[in-house]
Order: C-alpha cells, then structure tokens, then sequence
C-alpha cells in the first residue's frame, strides 16, 4: 500500500479472509495519518472476490503474497496485466565445518520459529558439513528447548500458535510423512491445539513435504552434505528460490556460495531469515516475481514514459 500511493497510485486492498480485522486496523490507521480517502480502498471477500479485482479493466498492476497456486491463477486471469509476485520458499541456511557453531546454532533457532515459522523466508532446510552435524544438533536442540510456548500476545513468547488448528494438523502429518520416510524427531513434533512444538528434524530424505515444499510451520531440518558443492547443489534443487543463509570464516568461500545459489537473496554468517525493508527483497523461480523495499516496490508501480524534445539546429 505504501509504495503504490508513493508512486502515485490509488489502492485496493483486499487482505486473507483470516486477517480482515488487522486490515482494517492498518487502514484506519492510514487515514488518521491523513492518507486521502481516495487513495485506498479495502475490499473484502474470498477467491471470487480477488478474481472478479484481477479481470477488471481499471486494474494496471496486480501485488499479490500468497501460494504458487493461487499465483498461477492470477497470472492467468490477469491477461496483459503488470503482476508483481512475493511467493514462498523452502529457505536453506548452510553451516560449514569451519562455522561458529554456537553462533549458527543460535541464531536457527531464533529464526527458524519466529511467528511460529510462518515466514517465507523462515529457516527450513539446514545444510550441515557432516563433520559438525553431532555437535551442531546439539547445540541447535539445546537452543530450541529455550524458546518459549505461549501466547503470541505475550512479550516473553517465542513460539505463538499457528494461523489455526487446520495448519497445525497439515504440519504434524508433514512430520509424521518425514519420520516414515526415515527423518529422525530430535525434539518436538507434539500438537497442542493449533499450537505445534518447535521441532527439529535429522536427516529427511529430500523427497519428504518437509524439504522439497514449503514448511510455513515451526520444523526445522537438519542435512549433512560432504562437500560445499553438494550443499550449493541442494539448496538450488529446489522449485523455489528466494533466500539462503551461510555461515563460514572463509570470505573466497562465501563469495563463491554467494554466486552459485540460485536465490534473491544471501546472508552471510546469518540466516536465510533476515530482512530489512529497504532492500530489494523477492525470489526467482517459483519464489515471485519483482522486488519488494519502498525504491524498487515503487519502480515496479510505475509507468517509464520517456519524452524528447527535439529542437531545430541553427544552420
């Protein structure tokens, strides 16, 4: 909303059906900001209602953060329409051998379970020189069995509930699949209502829900690999691509890192999960389409129109 009025655009909300309130709170808090009431608009509604905003002819540019499936949809719907994308990920963080364990460690589990995981650059796929792998579950489990379960409301809450109990059941069957599959539970994987425990995962295979697709719940898994090549490799075989962590003392290391993920963007000696909102954030592959941060969110809202004046030249 704030790029598109600074670009000069009027807006049209229309949130998730789960958050229409916090919508409306934001707009109110808009207009006291003295946000002209023409400027945005809410509307609300389901699929119909989204579809019927993307067929209007009015509309110059669609912005949608959401699923691939929904995604496919509007791009299909949205004819020669501008379409600007913040899809979702599968985040890899890399731990080298010659890594701060501790450091990396710590900063997983701070990461990985914020908002419950429901981040799409939230720290699922971890990447460990199998060197390190005892030591550094170790120091990961130590750290997720910290975190605090609670009331998202609360200040001293670390691990909040899920968006409801319908996400909490898909994420233990995705836990469930991995441990059939062969992943071993090093801690976590309990239900309590819409609530699941932050769990830690070792070793799932890379075809099991929890690797290959999008988490957006409170799992983080553990994958040794032998060789930085391999880690690169993993990480990239992937459907999406919008954020890797690295962590490493080696700076021709992290560069070479750094080139070869196919992501939009690197952390280095950070995770996968680490913004600032003025920077370019967005993905490749099924990750979206454009950039979000104010300059290049704007960019995107914008028409180039290019005009030359042509003069006479004096013979």
């Amino acid at each position: 909303v704030g790029p598109a009025f600074a670009a000069g655009n009027s807006v049209i909300l229309k949130p998730a059906p789960q958050t229409a309130l916090i919508a409306t709170e934001l707009l109110k808090l808009l207009l006291e900001a003295g946000l002209p009431e023409s400027a945005v608009n809410m509307v609300l509604g389901g699929v119909e209602v989204g579809q019927q905003i993307i067929k209007d002819d009015r509309i110059n540019v669609i912005s949608f953060t959401g699923g691939v499936v929904a995604a496919r949809n509007i791009c299909e719907l949205a004819n020669m329409k501008k379409v600007l994308l913040e899809l979702g990920g599968n985040a890899s963080t890399i731990v080298h051998e010659d890594a701060d364990l501790k450091r990396a460690a710590t900063m997983c589990a701070r990461t990985g379970f914020s908002n419950s995981g429901q981040s799409c650059i939230s720290v699922q796929r971890i990447y460990v020189h199998h060197s390190v792998v005892p030591a550094f579950t170790d120091l990961l489990k130590e750290e997720i069995l910290k975190l605090n379960i609670g009331d998202p409301l609360l200040p001293d809450t670390d691990v909040g509930c899920l968006v409801d109990t319908n996400a909490a059941k898909r994420v233990m069957d995705w836990i469930d699949e991995s441990v059939q599959l062969g992943a071993t539970v090093v801690c976590g994987g309990k239900q309590h209502g819409a609530t699941v425990e932050p769990t830690l995962l070792l070793n799932p295979p890379k075809q099991s829900k929890v690797v290959c697709q999008e988490v957006f719940g409170p799992i983080v898994s553990i994958i040794p690999y032998e060789t930085i090549e391999e880690a690169i490799t993993e990480t990239n075989d992937s459907s999406f691509g919008l954020q890797a962590g690295l962590f490493t003392n080696q700076m021709d290391l992290a560069y070479k890192v750094a080139h070869s993920l196919e992501v939009g963007g690197v952390v280095i000696n950070g995770t996968s999960n680490f913004r600032l909102d003025h920077w370019p954030y967005g993905g490749v592959k099924n990750s979206g389409i454009g950039r979000e941060g104010p300059r290049y969110a704007i960019e995107d809202m914008t028409e180039t129109k290019m005009i030359v004046l042509q003069l006479p030249v004096s013979e």
